[in-house]
């Protein structure tokens, strides 16, 4: 799969290359339609709530089977990676992105929750894929001292697919919700065009051409490439990448919590309708995109790692804010979450990869097995939920204290 190439040690490391630009366009949009099918799930949440007569701990189950998905796909999508390249594995991702999506009309003739279920984890395998896939992809586009930036840039559109979720379904799901209503017609509308969508740009990305690239065990400059420092060492043996994937863990635990509950927040302490939560939801997405430039931008001056623990930091005061159901001031710091939340997953997507040579690929398989976070905590903030919506945000405090020590002192490559 990789060319030979010998980089300059003395080069300045630049944001890419030229010959990846296509590739790195192509490969960035994805990122933008994951983040619309993972949102959405969040919307699926209440609304199966309304039209499947779900308890809040019973509608977790959309996250679980999600989030569930990467934690069995995760080893497969890497393997298929190594064996097949980057391209195969994106268009794998996107197949099966789309048959999820398509087998959402079965599910809506049914009226079945667990035939949602696993058209939703199908889905998510797609996800997965594209997830394991696409950030070491993104990351090799260019200098290994820049991978933080695309990284970063990447989930910027992540996050702007994350608004355009939310939005999306707010007006086709939770505009009309009306008590007693067991109408599925608008989801399975709404998955037939999302099908449709991803199988049309399968079929586009499999005519792009892909330039070769870098082979890490020609490169000598080890800070311009990821290049295996000490290659004595097995994959486990680099602590780094270990505290990656448990910092990965507790980091998609917080999203998957915060965002399920996102809307009944709103609904139960601020006296909103769903459609509205759903409309303020938006926002809260466009915090993360907000929070995705501007941590780029203070990349090029606080450390990568250093900047990571100071956004957990202050995500832990944002969580104890929230549970003191302070009304605005509560919910203000419920929609600044997601400001600090945003380059959490990027950054420590990318701190784990450095320096790992040609372990990077298996790596990128564990670090998004690490997403089963988001299947697990939900269910546990959703119990708490059933008594007291606000009190649950006390939970993802645990979180984001193991994020803060991966920043501040297990993130170095050794």
């Amino acid at each position: 799969m990789p060319a030979t190439a010998t980089a300059r040690p003395n080069a300045s490391a630049s944001f890419t290359e030229p010959k990846f630009l296509i590739t790195l366009v192509f490969v960035t949009s994805l990122f933008m339609f994951w983040g619309i099918a993972i949102t959405m799930g969040d919307v699926l949440n209440k609304h199966f709530q309304h039209v499947l007569s779900l308890t809040k701990t019973q509608s977790a189950f959309v996250q679980f089977a999600i989030f569930g998905a990467y934690f069995v796909m995760g080893i497969p999508a890497g393997l298929f990676m190594k064996r097949f390249g980057y391209k195969n594995g994106v268009l794998l991702g996107l197949s099966l992105f789309a048959i999820g999506s398509f087998l959402f009309v079965p599910a809506a003739a049914a009226a079945s929750f667990t035939y949602f279920g696993i058209a939703l984890f199908i889905l998510g395998c797609g996800i997965s894929t594209l997830e394991t896939v696409a950030h070491p992809f993104v990351a090799s586009l260019g200098d290994q001292r820049t991978s933080d930036q695309r990284i970063n840039f990447a989930q910027a559109f992540n996050a702007l697919g994350a608004i355009i979720g939310p939005a999306i379904g707010s007006y086709f799901l939770l505009r009309n919700n009306t008590a007693g209503s067991t109408d599925l017609t608008s989801v399975k509308t709404l998955y037939i065009v999302i099908g449709s969508v991803i199988a049309t740009i399968a079929i586009l990305f499999s005519f792009v051409k892909v330039p070769a690239l870098v082979d890490p065990h020609s490169v000598v400059d080890t800070d311009a490439a990821n290049v295996d420092a000490e290659p004595g060492k097995t994959l486990f043996q680099h602590k780094h990448f270990v505290w990656a994937v448990i910092a990965q863990f507790f980091n998609v635990a917080a999203q998957g919590g915060t965002w399920a509950f996102f809307i009944n927040y709103g609904h139960e302490k601020m006296g909103f309708s769903d459609a509205t939560a759903g409309n303020y939801m938006v926002l809260f997405m466009g915090l993360m995109l907000a929070g995705r430039f501007v941590g780029t931008f203070l990349m090029r001056v606080i450390a990568p790692n250093n900047l990571l623990a100071i956004f957990a930091a202050c995500n832990i005061v944002m969580c104890i804010i929230i549970a003191q159901s302070f009304g605005w001031p509560s919910f203000i710091a419920l929609m600044m979450l997601n400001f600090f939340f945003s380059i959490m997953f990027p950054t420590i997507f990318s701190l784990g990869l450095k320096n790992l040579g040609a372990h990077t690929q298996q790596a990128s398989s564990f670090i998004s097995m690490g997403v089963v976070g988001g299947a697990v905590f939900p269910f546990l903030m959703g119990m708490v939920a059933e008594k007291d919506v606000a009190s649950a945000y006390y939970l993802p405090i645990i979180c984001y204290a193991v994020i803060f020590l991966f920043g501040a002192r297990f993130s170095k490559a050794r």
